[in-house]
């Protein structure tokens, strides 16, 4: 779509007519940048919410492969902000059906670092919470642009400013090079993508009176991967007081990141799938060409994440405790109570009706074969109604999700500094006849407060999803504004330890359960002691 880059600024060396053509529409809001001016919408229910999308934060990094973003090259026209920036290049992720609502993909290109803003004001000399969203896919899909981060509901309901952005991926921004070359561009090429996020939030800084937000209370909030994301971030130093409070939904899978003894081989054998045997000469591999040696390579497109090289990620996240550097930063983290009845469930439809025959060797793709038996026997004395499929989600949503949750609250309250709170998602779809239950990613819908673009996933907008919304979109507004989720709407919902495990689950009734199933988090967590951890 050519609105994708016509809002993209000028890369250094670059010039584009069409880039510059000025607005003729003065009627549109107008955001001052420190590149240049940017023209955008008014939308929401009001429509007095300013929103401003492909917003270049960096310039592009086409021709510099595996090198830190640079600040963009100023423009003086004001630029057309109506229309999403580019993906960053990926491997094809596969159509979702229950997804399909959120779809909104944009052209690829290796000029994609750009951001989108809502917010109700523009210099007005108000002080908003700016909520940064971090998108999902883990470390090798996804962008900002899915009609499920829509911010205009958010930001009109708790007069917030949302911010969503895009940063690179993959081996494109996960390729630990350190061993590979001794130039110094690709020393940190290992953790670009984490990088490019805080360049992103070093714009929120630098932006935030413009935007009319608040800079000294930044909230990063993020799902599946975009967790993982709130992690690392939480232990970079370069990141250190460009947030003030942190929400991990569903992806706490960052405890530990690679080591470089882990990440050199995956680099390498990335450079063979090329054919190439010099980083340069795989800096200088087409887009496209880039992308089809990594789905060769082992990694197959889908296995990067942050290194511990001992620059901008100097120690795992969340191993052995919570990072110091973030110990004065409120942390809500949580899971969807069933999460991999989508993927462990859609995508192998045949784990829907698993006999207890069949769950040893399902479950021995999860458990140590010496454990499945005492995994199996443990959830049937705790869960005497499962099924053996029940048994095999529960079992994959803890190995995958729930128990580095849980890890991850443990060490942050036991790190002694800001509160943490726990949260469950417990509401169930009606959708794929109700078989996925409480799916992962679902709360999105209800934390965008955006059921109405949600409905592939959560069935027709009816009073039940609205109170949904209602009841988390206001729950994580109460927490970027003072770093508590309470809300008139939510029983008492103390700070979690490992005392009382207190946990909000959200329902329709929503409920405050001391150490939720229990039973459960003590078998699995003694058997799967570090879950996704490495």
């Amino acid at each position: 779509m050519a609105t994708a880059v016509l809002v993209a600024g000028l890369s250094p060396g670059m010039t584009n007519a069409a880039d510059e053509r000025e607005s003729s529409t003065p009627e549109r809001p107008t955001l001052a940048t420190r590149s240049g001016p940017v023209v955008g919408t008014r939308e929401g229910r009001s429509e007095a919410v300013n929103v401003f999308r492909g917003v270049r934060y960096a310039a592009s990094t086409e021709g510099h492969r595996f090198e830190r973003a640079v600040d963009p090259r100023p423009w003086t026209k004001p630029l057309d902000a109506n229309g999403f920036g580019n993906d960053c290049p990926q491997r094809p992720s596969g159509d979702v059906p229950v997804f399909s609502s959120w779809a909104n993909p944009q052209p690829m290109s290796e000029d994609c670092l750009f951001l989108n803003v809502w917010t109700r004001g523009l210099r007005d000399g108000k002080k908003r919470p700016i909520m940064v969203w971090l998108h999902g896919g883990g470390y090798v899909t996804g962008s900002g642009s899915s009609h499920g981060y829509d911010g205009a509901r958010l930001a009109e309901r708790g007069d917030v400013v949302v911010v969503t952005l895009n940063h690179r991926l993959n081996g494109f921004g996960y390729s630990y090079l350190s061993g590979l070359s001794d130039d110094p561009k690709y020393a940190d090429a290992g953790n670009l993508g984490s990088l490019d996020i805080v360049k992103a939030l070093e714009w929120v800084r630098d932006h935030a009176d413009a935007i009319g937000g608040d800079a000294q209370n930044v909230t990063i909030f993020g799902e599946s991967g975009g967790a993982a994301k709130v992690s690392t971030l939480m232990a970079m130093e370069g990141a250190r007081g460009l947030f003030h409070r942190a929400i991990a939904q569903s992806g706490s899978m960052s405890l530990a990141g690679f080591s470089p003894r882990l990440a050199t081989p995956l680099a390498k054998d990335l450079m063979k799938s090329a054919r190439v045997t010099t980083v340069e000469e795989l800096a200088a591999l087409p887009m496209d060409a880039f992308i089809t040696a990594m789905m060769e390579s082992r990694s197959k497109g889908a296995f990067f994440r942050p290194v511990v090289d001992g620059r901008s990620l100097t120690r795992h996240p969340f191993t052995p405790d919570a990072p110091p550097i973030s110990r004065d930063v409120p942390l809500l983290v949580g899971t969807n109570n069933t999460e991999m009845r989508l993927q462990g469930g859609l995508g192998s439809p045949e784990n829907f009706s698993l006999s207890w025959e069949q769950l040893p060797s399902k479950l021995g793709e999860l458990v140590e074969p010496s454990q499945v038996q005492k995994v199996i026997d443990g959830m049937r004395r705790v869960h005497p109604d499962y099924d053996a499929s029940e048994v095999f989600f529960q079992v994959a949503t803890f190995r995958n999700y729930r128990g580095t949750a849980l890890r991850q609250a443990e060490r942050k309250s036991a790190s002694g500094g800001a509160t943490t709170y726990m949260y469950r998602m417990d509401w169930k779809t009606p959708v794929e006849g109700g078989r996925l239950k409480s799916p992962h990613a679902l709360e999105i819908a209800f934390v965008f407060d955006n059921v109405a673009r949600s409905t592939s996933y959560t069935g027709p907008e009816t009073d039940a999803t609205k109170h949904m919304a209602d009841i988390m979109a206001d729950a994580w507004i109460a927490f970027a504004r003072t770093g508590n989720p309470q809300t008139s709407a939510l029983p008492d919902w103390p700070a979690y330890d490992v005392s009382s495990r207190t946990t909000m689950v959200f329902d329709l009734q929503p409920q405050a359960v001391k150490d939720p199933d229990g039973g459960e988090r003590e078998l699995l967590q003694e058997l799967l002691p570090d879950g996704r951890s490495f």
